[in-house]
């Protein structure tokens, strides 16, 4: 019934009520009514229709200043609405009691450079998940929530403390609402003390609803998953045992999903990318599959993994692991001399790994010619195999393929957890290689499936807002460089020029990481709308089923298409609304994992730094606020100069990202080198705070 509201207001701007909309739809019965109200305020609770003081209602969409949404919250207090395209900025004030993760509906306020939103609604709360610790409060056992912004009261049933002592972390239940804001709540699981290794971890990885433990039916289920591959498992499939495969994968990494070989045949290349059949074990109908659903991919936290599905699965019989039959699904392309895929097959294979390579002998090999002990039988494959790299990389770039070269931190990590350094993860033609094959595979499986014109699910980029990239050429204007690349029509080949032009700028990292933002995010979605930042019109993931839910359901689609040829209206009809469902949650699951992993990197960073008090660092201005500046060190570490510890009273320039001085006219700009000292850090808040190094000059006088 609810396509059918939705069709019946999608062009009407006036609100309706009840039996208005009851009679558009030709209702006649009470039944029929009160499940027209159920739909209306399921439709009003997750932001597609608002509701009037009277209320009546229409579409949000026809709805001229009011938008709807997830609410995220950062350290400062301040709220960003999670809409397609660039978010909408919440000041502190303007938030109404919404907590982070809350459905909102807000009002856009226009001012002459910017749009902010208003909270006029909490639509949903988010209560799924409140973490915190148990501390002492008057002689008895309370509770403070991990989420210092978490607006809530809360009253803990005093009974589910029994088992907790102080410093434990703790996952609370909501019972029930005492009054407006205001809830009965219970201890329902301890997690540990603060201080054991991977509490904090595993307490941001639940604040993000991300679940750590499997279900009892998914427990039950792995008994029954064999730990080898049986001859009969092997019937119908192609044998590759005796190819030279191998895989390319990190130092530590235990979940192997792809394998690659290559061979070629005059002008043209073989590649074969060799794809973990996960489907094979994890089916529809399965709490294994249920799962794997309710996570929707892997979540790596530092050096915690929690994976989609349960490490039986992802370390031992999906992992491609060297000299183990695996059962794989196999797509083997020939691609011409400019990077074109001019033929394909994709089959249901097996195959056992030769060789389980890393990313840093690989680098050994194709950056310095050195070969590693055990790599010589492979040293000509992966030259081949950087050849087409090669090839691939260019061509992708002809047709405007984009790289921000935006740097990521590495924490590393002593026995106990602690985060002992931080450090730039290294990107070499090794990692480098892997991308261009997977993506190759990936292009490939999604057009083979777009040729069939039959439900799918892709990875999808939509184009940038014409808006917000005037707004960065603006801001670049502001800073004295003057771009010549036309933007009033954007295509890859646009983004790909600005990138060009900025690439010499002493701030290109900077300027490359706000026009990233300038974009709009990756996501899931039936609906083939081209992926901007790849400039493909044709993509999807198939390459990782082990940690990503779409991979495992684009595999559960070509079996079904491919080799069980079921491709019936009753099957089309299922999987065009299913899979609706399954993009939604997988690009929901996909923003929690990317939150948490962001948030178990402040802490760790903060933790980090907690050892560096009072030390000196040379770092750069990476942005700027009506509060202060945000200084990035080399090792990628970010703190903040808060505006009230520099001298003098400083204005917030918001077109030119700057603070000035009104006085001296001394300028803190994005760009800037300054020295720092560490004043403070706080695991517990995932926040460094520095001050200038009094003895250095600092800011420009303009």
């Amino acid at each position: 019934m609810k396509e059918r509201i939705i069709n019946a207001l999608d062009n009407i701007t006036k609100a309706q009520s009840v039996m208005a909309i009851n009679d558009m739809l030709g209702l006649s019965t009470v039944e029929e009514l009160q499940e027209l109200q159920k739909n209306i305020r399921d439709l009003v609770e997750s932001g597609i229709m608002h509701e009037t003081r009277k209320n009546e209602y229409l579409l949000i969409k026809n709805c001229q200043s009011l938008m709807t949404g997830k609410i995220a919250i950062n350290k400062q207090g301040n709220g960003f609405l999670l809409v397609e395209g660039p978010d909408i900025f919440i000041a502190k004030e303007n938030l109404n009691d919404a907590i982070n993760g809350d459905m909102v509906e807000i009002d856009l306020i226009k001012y002459p450079h910017s749009v902010e939103g208003k909270v006029i609604k909490i639509l949903k709360r988010n209560l799924t998940n409140i973490v915190g610790e148990i501390i002492k409060e008057n002689d008895r056992l309370g509770f403070k929530a991990d989420d210092d912004k978490l607006s809530l009261k809360l009253k803990i049933d005093y009974d589910s403390l029994k088992q907790c002592v102080e410093g434990h972390k703790v996952l609370l239940k909501i019972i029930r609402e005492i009054s407006p804001n205001f809830y009965l709540a219970k201890v329902d699981k301890i997690l540990g003390h603060k201080n054991d290794p991977g509490v904090d971890i595993i307490s941001i990885a639940l604040r993000h609803n991300i679940p750590i433990d499997f279900s009892p039916e998914t427990i039950k289920e792995l008994a029954f998953i064999p730990n080898t591959v049986s001859d009969a498992e092997l019937i119908n499939r192609r044998d590759l045992t005796g190819q030279r495969i191998f895989t390319i994968d990190g130092d530590d990494t235990k979940d192997i999903d792809d394998a690659i070989s290559i061979l070629k045949k005059g002008e043209n290349y073989r590649l074969g990318v060799h794809i973990a059949d996960v489907s094979h074990y994890v089916k529809m109908g399965t709490a294994l599959y249920d799962d794997a659903f309710l996570r929707g991919t892997s979540s790596y936290l530092a050096d915690t993994v929690i994976p989609m599905i349960p490490h039986q699965l992802s370390n031992g019989i999906c992992s491609l692991n060297e000299g183990e039959v695996r059962l794989t699904l196999s797509c083997e392309m020939v691609i011409n001399p400019r990077g074109k895929v001019i033929d394909y097959d994709i089959f249901e294979s097996y195959i056992k790994s030769q060789k389980k390579m890393t990313y840093k002998n690989v680098n050994q090999i194709l950056e310095h010619d050195i070969i590693p002990v055990g790599y010589e039988a492979f040293a000509d494959d992966l030259k081949l195999m950087q050849q087409l790299a090669t090839i691939l990389r260019k061509e992708r770039i002809s047709r405007g393929y984009l790289d921000f070269e935006i740097d990521e931190a590495k924490v590393i990590q002593d026995e106990t957890g602690k985060a002992i350094d931080i450090v730039k993860r290294t990107r070499g033609l090794g990692e480098m290689l892997i991308e261009d094959f997977m993506i190759a595979a990936n292009e490939t499986v999604a057009r083979h499936i777009t040729n069939m014109d039959l439900p799918f699910i892709y990875r999808v980029h939509d184009i940038p807002s014409s808006e917000k990239i005037e707004d960065f050429v603006n801001l670049t204007k502001q800073m004295g460089y003057k771009l010549n690349t036309n933007i009033k029509k954007l295509t890859p080949l646009t983004m790909q020029s600005i990138l060009k032009e900025l690439k010499p700028k002493k701030e290109f990292p900077i300027l490359s990481a706000l026009l990233l933002r300038s974009m709009k995010k990756a996501k899931y979605s039936p609906n083939n709308i081209h992926h901007f930042g790849l400039a493909s019109d044709c993509y999807t993931h198939f390459t990782s089923p082990i940690r990503r839910f779409p991979d495992l359901t684009v595999h559960r689609l070509i079996r079904m298409y491919c080799f069980e040829h079921k491709m019936d209206m009753n099957t089309i009809n299922y999987n065009s609304k299913y899979l609706i469902d399954v993009a939604e949650n997988s690009s929901e699951t996909e923003v929690n994992s990317v939150e948490a992993e962001r948030d178990v990197l402040d802490m760790k960073m903060a933790e980090y730094m907690e050892d560096h008090i009072g030390e000196v660092y040379t770092g750069t201005i990476t942005s700027v606020v009506n509060f202060g500046f945000f200084v990035e060190l080399e090792n990628l570490v970010e703190g903040l100069v808060h505006i009230s510890s520099l001298d003098g009273y400083y204005l917030y320039v918001p077109e030119m990202l700057a603070l000035v001085n009104e006085s001296t006219k001394n300028t803190y700009r994005i760009g800037d080198k300054v020295s720092i000292v560490v004043a403070g850090a706080s695991k517990e808040n995932g926040t460094i705070d520095f001050v200038l190094d009094k003895g250095e000059n600092h800011g420009n006088n303009e």
